[in-house]
C-alpha cells in the first residue's frame, strides 16, 4: 500500500493541476513567529477558490474518471465543494452525500457548485455507507476524500509548491482528518534533498489517526467539535500506512486552541480560516518545545467556517485575551445611580458595548441588577475598572463567560 503514491505522481498531478488550482501564497509571519518562538511561513490554502485545498486532490482524481460518467463522494464540506466545483467544470455529475450535522454554508456552498446534496449520518464515516450503497444502486463512480492514490497525489502538490517557495523549511504542519493531505506531504518532503518532518494535528475530540498510530485504544470524545472538518472516526488504510512509513507524528490539540488560533489569524492575519485550518497554529500554540527556533510551515487548509460561528470564536476570543469583559453591579435603587456607573467606566477608559438593567429581577425590593459588557485593554485594565467601583461604594464583580 505504501507504494501507492510517489513522487512522480505528485509531480505529475502538479502538471495536471497548473491550469485550475490557484498557487497559494506561503509568507512569513513575524507577529506569530514572535508570539511562537519559530519561524512562522502560512500557506493560505484558504485562498482558493472553493476555499480549501481538497480541490488539489478531488480533481487529480476526477481527471480519471471516464467522459459522462456520474461520480458520488461523502464529505464535511470541503471534498464535496472540490468535487462539485472541478466536476462541473469538467462536465461530470456529482452527488454528494454530507454528515447530518454539517454547516449550513457548506450545504448551500456544494449545492450552488452544482452538486446534488444527500444528508446522512452522524459522521463521515456514516455518510460513507450511504455514499457506497448509491454508488452502486446507481453506478456511480465514488471518489474518496482522502484514502485514493490520485486524491493523495494532489494533496501531495502543496508541500511541492512550499519546498519550492522555501527550500529551507525544517516542518511542515497540517490538520489530519482522514489523512490524505498529510500523506502528500509526507511523501513530497521525503523526496526533498534535505530532510523536512511532517507532523499532523488533530483535535481532541477526533484523535483517530493519532491513536492508530500509537497503537493504543480509541481516546476519541467525538461529538461537536469546531474542527469539524476533520471529525473523521476512522483514518484511512493507505494513508495510516503512508504516515506510518514516514514517521509521522500526530499531535492532539484541544478545541480551545484551535478557538483561539481562528481567532488570533483573523486579527492578525485578517485570514479567515475553519477550525481544521487552524489546526496547525493550535498546535504551535500547545506544543512549543516542539517547534522552537525551527523554521515551520503551516498548512491553512481551508476557510469555510460558518459565519455565526465565527463571529462566536471573536468574541469568546476578545474575552480570553480579556479585552471583551462582563461586570455585574448591584445598585440602590435610587436615581442617579446608573449615572454613577457610566461615569467611573468613563473614567477608567473603558468603553461600555452593552447594557441590560433588571430593575425587577433584584436581589432586593431596593435595589437592581445591571450587567455590562465593557471593551477594555487587557485582564489588568478591566481588574481597574473593578477597583473604580468598589471603591465608590458600590457592589460589583467580574463575571466568567
Amino acid at each position: 500500500m505504501t507504494a501507492a503514491v510517489t513522487i512522480d505522481d505528485i509531480h505529475r498531478a502538479q502538471q495536471r493541476l497548473s491550469d485550475t488550482i490557484v498557487q497559494t501564497p506561503c509568507s512569513r509571519s513575524l507577529t506569530l513567529s514572535s508570539i511562537v518562538g519559530a519561524e512562522v511561513y502560512l500557506k493560505f490554502e484558504n485562498l482558493q477558490y472553493t476555499g480549501s485545498f481538497k480541490g488539489r486532490g478531488a480533481r487529480n482524481r476526477l481527471l480519471d474518471v471516464a467522459e459522462g460518467r456520474g461520480v458520488i463522494a461523502m464529505s464535511a464540506g470541503n471534498h464535496a465543494q472540490g468535487v462539485a466545483h472541478h466536476g462541473a467544470l469538467l462536465g461530470l455529475e456529482t452527488t454528494i452525500v454530507m454528515p447530518e450535522n454539517t454547516p449550513f454554508v457548506k450545504v448551500a456552498r456544494t449545492r450552488d457548485l452544482g452538486a446534488t446534496v444527500e444528508l446522512a449520518g452522524a459522521d463521515v464515516m456514516e455518510s460513507a455507507s450511504r455514499a457506497r450503497a448509491l454508488a452502486i444502486e446507481r453506478d456511480l463512480e465514488f471518489i474518496h476524500p482522502f484514502d485514493d492514490p490520485a486524491v493523495i497525489a494532489g494533496q501531495g502538490t502543496i508541500a511541492v509548491e512550499m519546498l519550492e517557495e522555501h527550500p529551507d523549511l525544517d516542518v511542515i504542519v497540517a490538520a489530519v482528518g482522514g489523512g490524505g493531505l498529510a500523506s502528500g506531504l509526507a511523501i513530497a518532503a521525503a523526496a526533498h534533498p534535505s530532510p523536512v518532518h511532517v507532523i499532523g494535528v488533530q483535535s481532541e475530540r477526533y484523535p483517530s489517526m493519532a491513536d492508530r498510530l500509537e497503537s493504543r485504544p480509541s481516546t476519541a470524545l467525538g461529538g461537536s467539535t469546531i474542527a469539524d472538518g476533520i471529525a473523521v472516526s476512522e483514518p484511512g488504510e493507505i494513508t495510516s500506512s503512508i504516515l506510518a512509513e514516514h514517521d509521522v507524528e500526530v499531535l492532539v490539540t484541544t478545541e480551545a486552541a484551535i478557538e483561539q488560533s481562528i481567532a488570533m489569524l483573523l486579527e492578525i492575519e485578517k485570514t479567515v480560516v475553519e477550525g481544521a485550518g487552524a489546526a496547525g497554529l493550535a498546535a504551535l500554540m500547545e506544543y512549543p518545545d516542539v517547534f522552537a527556533g525551527k523554521k515551520v510551515g503551516v498548512v491553512l487548509c481551508g476557510g469555510n467556517i460558518d459565519p455565526r460561528t465565527l463571529a462566536q470564536v471573536a468574541v469568546r476570543g476578545l474575552a480570553v485575551q480579556g479585552r471583551l469583559n462582563r461586570i455585574r453591579v448591584e445598585l440602590d435603587d435610587i436615581p442617579g445611580r446608573l449615572s454613577l456607573v457610566s461615569r467611573l467606566i468613563w473614567e477608567s477608559a473603558a468603553n461600555v458595548v452593552q447594557v441590560d438593567h433588571d430593575g425587577l429581577g433584584s436581589t432586593g425590593a431596593r435595589s437592581t441588577i445591571l450587567e455590562l459588557r465593557i471593551d477594555t485593554l487587557d485582564e489588568a485594565h478591566a481588574r481597574d475598572v473593578l477597583e473604580n467601583l468598589l471603591s465608590h461604594g458600590l457592589r460589583a464583580e467580574l463575571l466568567p463567560w
